[in-house]
């Protein structure tokens, strides 16, 4: 029975289908538990493969033991949106700045070579035509890292390790969704290959995934700017909640549906909803959330995000068609090498170009190549995608290559998850970067404990204020949470002061926060008319300069270059004020150095 239920059975067929799933990851989820240090995404997915197979052996005409249909709509509006949300939410948009160069020619430039290089090979390898070989280029090299992260997070590999594998597949996601949607017009429509190659139809064809590309973009910018906007001036931790998830799902039908209706072609709903995730995970989180709600709507998003990869890991086991991976597994072997193949191809090159040229963006190591290679897993969007195949072209005739099309992707997605999935720790392992020390995890748990307890500090003062505590719980409740505080702020100064490393770091990232509040302030002061334009420019321009130093990792309050004196000081001394500005730092008076100016 389809999840979506049609003739009139109604929720309760529907939440009937659904619980066999749950209890399944229940299991599986016991099962993790107890072995340890095994994907949980991966356990899902080996045993919906399980199940799979078991239904088809002992059920007639090779039915299933979890009857429900893993659609393309289901995946990609029910399912995606909120994945995606939560994964650009939660991705530190000043570390995505500080990688965008590596990140953007791999996820754009490294993901357009790769399909070509696949579709070229695959045409005489598979024996398709060409553009049928660019159709499964397209869907089976964007990436999806949920279980490599998961994993990442576990053994301690570096951030920025995170932060590249991460922001690509953000981005190309979002590439390869459009790559796709143009292949498969040109399929449908029987296009011959050799008009594509026209320099004409490819600068259409080029100016069209632009637009698409852009529009989701713009899409993304102006509702999760709208969404921040309302937040602003809202302290509601549950409303903020829905607003959330109602961006996700916004986002994606606005895009993909809203903007067809106006203009007459949609533009991608997948970029849209990762801007409007970064947009809202970051600006909003920064300057719209109280801590309280900023912790309520992120375990929103890390508790959905959790049952959407639970069902999507567990459902795409159950829905892998074993009896046509048995029927082209000569295709499946010869596809799962060249992906991985076509993907080497661009990750070293790509790399090495990246390191001589990028004086930007920090090297991206030998080690670290390996990684995104290997790491490239290629899972849900992939298995949205390659559903999303009609039975039928715009002419009425089959689909060519359809059961073939589907058996591969299935195929290259089963190794990407489980072989690559399940060796990513030794590899990290062998390659000695999996390395945080037991300081930074300590550190790591004092920060995430003091952010907790200032939450229930700010929510209890909210309680009594509003009068739904007595005063005499409320002066116990606080000075308990007081006290904890305390100790963890001394506990976390004995550590920074133990380990230097540490304290740089997290000077740098305390100057970050406060630097970003600081253009926040002017720019609010600018748009109320506190400040002209000028002025606020000028201020905006000295705080950037800071903030550059710090992205390069200087810090700015631990000592200024030789010279440096801000606007406001040389202002003020070539006024004449007679002021003492500046004597914490230069050890002189205003007064002097404007006897000195004169």
């Amino acid at each position: 029975m389809p999840l979506a239920a049609e003739s009139g059975t109604g929720i309760e067929a529907v939440l009937v289908d659904l619980l066999p799933v749950f209890i399944v990851a229940a299991a599986v989820g016991i099962f993790v538990a107890k072995v340890g240090r095994f994907p949980y995404t991966i356990a899902l997915l080996l045993a919906g493969l399980a199940l799979s197979a078991i239904g088809f052996v002992l059920l007639p005409e090779g039915g299933r033991l979890i009857d429900i249909t893993l659609s393309k709509d289901l995946v990609f509006l029910v399912l995606l949106p909120p994945l995606l949300f939560e994964g650009a939410a939660t991705t530190d948009l000043e570390r995505l700045r500080r990688n965008i160069g590596p990140i953007l020619v791999l996820a754009v430039v490294g993901l357009v070579v790769a399909v070509v290089l696949l579709g070229v090979v695959g045409q005489a390898v598979f024996g398709f035509p060409l553009l049928v070989a660019l159709l499964f280029a397209s869907m089976a090299l964007p990436t999806d890292p949920v279980s490599v992260l998961a994993l990442f997070e576990e053994l301690g590999a570096p951030e920025r390790l995170s932060v590249l594998v991460e922001g690509e597949s953000l981005i190309n996601d979002g590439v390869g969704v459009v790559l796709f949607a143009t292949f498969l017009v040109l399929v449908e429509e029987g296009v011959p290959a050799e008009t594509l190659l026209r320099p004409g139809e490819l600068a259409r064809t080029g100016l069209e995934i632009a637009v698409v590309s852009l529009g989701g973009l713009l899409v993304g910018l102006v509702l999760g700017y709208t969404v921040y906007a309302v937040m602003v001036n809202l302290d509601d931790h549950m409303t903020e909640i829905v607003l959330t998830f109602i961006l996700a799902y916004g986002s994606f039908l606005a895009a993909e549906h809203v903007i067809a209706e106006l203009i007459g072609f949609h533009v991608s709903g997948v970029i849209a909803v990762v801007v409007a995730g970064l947009f809202v995970g970051n600006r909003g989180a920064e300057y719209a959330m109280s801590p309280r709600t900023k912790l309520s709507v992120f375990n929103a998003l890390d508790t959905a995000a959790f049952l959407v990869n639970t069902f999507i890991f567990l459902m795409i086991g159950v829905t892998t068609p074993v009896d046509q991976l048995a029927a082209h597994g000569r295709l499946i072997l010869l596809a799962i090498p060249l992906v991985l193949l076509a993907r080497a191809a661009v990750v070293y090159p790509i790399s090495t170009v990246l390191n001589r040229f990028d004086t930007d963006s920090p090297d991206v190591p030998t080690a670290y190549q390996h990684v995104l290679l290997w790491g490239g897993i290629h899972g849900s969007i992939p298995v949205a995608l390659v559903l999303g195949l009609p039975e039928t072209t715009a002419s009425g005739g089959p689909f060519p290559f359809r059961e073939e099309l589907r058996a591969m992707v299935f195929g290259v997605a089963a190794f990407s998850l489980v072989v690559q999935g399940l060796t990513m720790g030794r590899l990290l392992d062998r390659l000695g970067i999996a390395t945080r020390s037991a300081s930074e995890e300590l550190h790591e748990l004092l920060l995430g404990r003091a952010r907790a307890v200032d939450a229930a500090l700010e929510a209890a003062e909210r309680l009594n204020d509003t009068g739904d505590v007595p005063p005499s719980v409320y002066e116990d409740v606080a000075a308990e949470y007081e006290r904890e505080k305390e100790d963890l702020n001394a506990a976390i100064s004995r550590l920074l002061g133990e380990h230097p490393e540490l304290r740089r770091e997290s000077v740098l990232a305390g100057e970050r926060q406060v630097l970003r509040r600081e253009k926040s302030a002017i720019t609010s002061a600018m748009r109320r008319g506190i400040v002209s334009d000028d002025v606020g420019e000028r201020l905006l321009e000295e705080v950037d300069v800071k903030l550059e130093q710090v992205r390069s990792g200087e810090t700015t309050v631990e000592g200024r270059e030789e010279g440096y004196e801000e606007f406001w000081r040389r202002r003020v001394r070539e006024f004449g004020l007679d002021v003492n500005v500046g004597a914490d730092t230069e050890g002189e008076s205003g007064r002097g150095r404007g006897d000195d100016a004169s």
